[in-house]
């Protein structure tokens, strides 16, 4: 297992994981950028991030390129209709043979979801399940399995949307390490301080920050930069990358904060400069 988990994390044990797996969700808001999925790995892969997060029906355009200097593959595992308005029967589903595609595709690590959405414990049960599932899994390919928890509620336009309270989103990241995560994906608290506690209830497991939403790309780089001093060990952004104008840019912005300590206003220059 170690031997994939230092080929996601960059030597400095810091990791920027591309998410380009939104279209598993049939949310179709989430597939500005990435109609033409060639292309959008193109553009990723040229900036050189840690990882890239795919489904299994487009690994292959990360898998089959050439040469050994590309981005680790971090393979998506599970299928969930939550990503949008809630709907009468929410649910969460692992993909069959999850594991075992991932050893054929050569990845890194495999990604699964643990939802919490108040109301709905069938939910939350079936990504218990799932995770359990995996876990058992992946020690036996030794394959690292990050969990991603996510709180959700309904927002004020009937849709869903995550919730950065800290007494849910720490409780269920917990949860995670207990069920046997090697790696946590959450989301930010609602106050970027809080993120702290986070990290803390990891027990020492790489805690990357999951992206969510588009965002104003200098708030999101300063708010990017506030939770690396947290302790968290990278980021996981998908659409602030590949539905930004120039997603190569942004990668290499996003970057600079991971691995190289850049202030907001230092990876902002890389984005208006370099162009991409």
């Amino acid at each position: 297992m170690l031997a994939r988990l230092h080929r996601l994390l960059a030597a400095d044990g810091r990791c920027f994981d591309v998410a380009i797996d939104h279209g598993a969700f049939n949310e179709p808001s989430f597939l500005g950028g990435i109609e033409d999925m060639a292309a959008a790995v193109d553009a990723i892969v040229a900036a050189g991030p840690d990882a890239v997060q795919l489904a299994p029906g487009q690994a292959r355009l990360l898998q089959e390129r050439p040469g050994r200097a590309k981005p680790a593959l971090v393979l998506r595992t599970d299928v969930t209709n939550v990503y949008g308005r809630l709907v009468a029967r929410p649910f969460a589903r692992l993909l069959d043979d999850a594991v075992a595609q991932a050893v054929r595709l050569d990845a890194a690590a495999v990604v699964v979801n643990l939802l919490f959405l108040p109301d709905h414990p069938a939910l939350h049960e079936a990504c218990v399940a799932n995770v359990a599932r995996l876990v058992p899994e992946c020690q036996r390919a030794g394959m690292p399995l990050m969990v991603e928890p996510i709180a959700m509620k309904a927002a004020a336009d009937g849709r869903l949307a995550v919730d950065g309270d800290p007494e849910k989103v720490v409780p269920l990241v917990r949860q995670a390490i207990e069920l046997g995560a090697d790696l946590i994906k959450a989301d930010p608290t609602d106050d970027l301080a809080d993120f702290v506690r986070v990290v803390t209830v990891a027990a020492g497991k790489p805690v990357l920050v999951r992206g969510g939403g588009k965002a104003d790309e200098a708030e999101v780089l300063r708010r990017t930069y506030a939770l690396m001093q947290t302790g968290a060990r990278g980021i996981v952004y998908g659409r602030n990358v590949i539905q930004h104008p120039r997603p190569t840019a942004m990668t290499r912005a996003f970057m600079a904060i991971v691995h190289d300590g850049a202030s907001p206003e230092q990876a902002l220059a890389l984005v208006l400069v370099r162009g991409g």
